[in-house]
């Protein structure tokens, strides 16, 4: 059959949309379809290796492996990785094209618009369902000349809308019903229906309100989604997703989250491990005098959270740490921030500088060259690990190396202080278990990948139980699209 393809746009970020596309990926293909997830733009320093070779958000590749499939730079075709407050790497089917101001990429987005349609081709051709994800808000009509992420893909594409909104945050009827207000009636057009989320409480206390917004718009109701408590085990995008509950665990971990903080997944197995109390330690706040490990995770900018770092003090908390017997583990950014100095000549992360590092392993990084973006397996101290490489940078020294990787070593063993260029890491649970033990914390029987194959298929359940799902594919049609060249 045609692939068709339905599109899941939110009333404003963070209202749910990745997860929701996420679990639908999983109950289509497991009523047997072909699904493939796409996202034509995104805004996230959390990003993963593809199996082609290029980078994507992070929720898209859990959205590939939802719908069983390998992630495939094609599946988030424009990616922009925020390096300050108003610019951004600008990743353009899994490979990078240079940087961008906030106003300079709004004059670039309608150049992308080819790229974008030809890797969402691709995948159609591939598909029996593709299930769409927006960015942001679908009533940002400031910026829908040129859009290419919201309506401005829908009607190039010709496919249909769902819209999402969050009770949780509350004023949902108003963000609904003001969406229809404000938006184009072209692109109200395109809207076949909405779905409120994160709902908690009596489902029978909303009825009103769900005609309500039905009586304003036009649209049909299609689904009240009660919130989802196991969301948290399911990585996160953006920083706004960082946890800032606590856990109870025994063996007190901290994460430095400097304000450009990346790929802080590589920690969500910590969360999960019942001996841990992980905790993200943000500007301001000093690094707790009891923690057994501190981590300096991957940074999209390492001189200047370099200088944050220094700024917030967290320099002088991490030498403090030590001589009261702590371990430090730099990932990536934080790696290269560990050893002697750290050079960014050609401006790659901002203005060419340099910089002394922390002065704690015995290397040197230079910022150049192409960006490596590779799937890793080796051994660490003899336990095997996989996992993959993605950054900037040249990093050489004396130190003794941390990794065996195939053909070459990696990283540095300082003993209490390591670093290495190695995401996913504490994912593989050989790993996390070597470096729980090393830390005295009691063994755990978690086995981290067989818990997210187990969330998804409940968030499936989960949306099954509260969503139209076979209105929602009758709703999908085939996009109007040209050929792939």
């Amino acid at each position: 059959m045609a692939a068709r393809a339905l599109m899941i746009q939110g009333t404003g970020s963070d209202v749910g949309k990745s997860l929701i596309v996420a679990g639908l990926a999983r109950a289509y293909t497991r009523r047997g379809l072909k699904v493939r997830p796409f996202k034509p733009q995104n805004m996230s320093n959390n990003a993963a290796v593809t199996a082609d070779g290029g980078e994507i958000g992070r929720a898209q590749a859990l959205q590939a492996r939802a719908a069983q499939v390998p992630a495939s730079m094609h599946m988030n075709p424009v990616l922009l990785k925020p390096q300050s407050e108003i610019g951004a790497q600008v990743v353009v089917q899994g490979k990078v094209l240079g940087n961008a101001r906030a106003r300079e990429y709004q004059a670039m987005k309608p150049k992308l618009l080819g790229a974008v349609l030809q890797s969402f081709g691709r995948l159609a051709a591939e598909a029996d369902l593709v299930l769409v994800e927006g960015a942001g808000s679908a009533s940002e009509v400031n910026l829908r000349a040129g859009d290419i992420a919201n309506m401005g893909f829908a009607r190039a594409a010709d496919v249909p809308v769902i819209l999402l909104g969050d009770i949780d945050r509350g004023g949902v009827i108003a963000s609904l019903v003001g969406t229809k207000a404000v938006i184009d009636p072209a692109d109200a057009a395109m809207i076949v229906g909405f779905i409120v989320n994160r709902f908690r409480g009596d489902p029978s206390l909303f009825e009103d309100g769900l005609t309500l917004i039905t009586r304003h718009t036009g649209w049909p109701a299609l689904g009240l989604v009660p919130f989802f408590g196991d969301a948290h085990k399911l990585p996160a995008e953006d920083a706004l997703g960082l946890p800032s509950e606590r856990s109870a665990g025994r063996v007190k971990i901290v994460v430095l989250a400097y304000p450009r903080i990346a790929n802080f997944d590589d920690f969500d197995p910590l969360r999960l491990e019942p001996d841990v109390d992980l905790v993200f330690v943000r500007p301001g706040e000093p690094l707790p005098g009891d923690a057994a490990l501190a981590i300096l995770p991957g940074s999209k900018a390492t001189l200047a959270d370099l200088a944050s770092l220094r700024e917030a003090g967290w320099d002088v908390d991490i030498h403090a740490h030590l001589r009261r017997g702590g371990h430090v583990l730099g990932i990536c950014g934080g790696y290269q921030m560990l050893g002697r100095s750290v050079a960014d000549p050609h401006g790659l992360e901002g203005p060419p500088a340099a910089a002394d590092g922390l002065g704690l392993l015995d290397v040197d990084t230079v910022l150049e060259g192409d960006k490596v973006l590779v799937e890793v397996s080796g051994t660490l101290q003899g336990v095997p690990f996989k996992g993959y490489e993605m950054h900037v940078g040249r990093t050489t020294g004396e130190a003794k190396p941390l990794l065996e990787l195939s053909g070459h070593d990696q990283g540095a063993d300082g003993g209490r202080v390591a670093g290495c260029y190695i995401h996913g890491l504490l994912a593989d649970d050989r790993q996390r278990r070597h470096w729980l033990k090393r830390l005295g914390a009691r063994e755990s029987p978690l086995d981290y990948q067989a818990e997210i194959e187990a969330t998804l298929d409940r968030l499936a359940d989960h949306l099954e139980k509260h969503i139209d799902c076979r209105r929602l594919l009758e709703l999908a049609r085939p996009p109007k699209l040209k050929p792939a060249s």
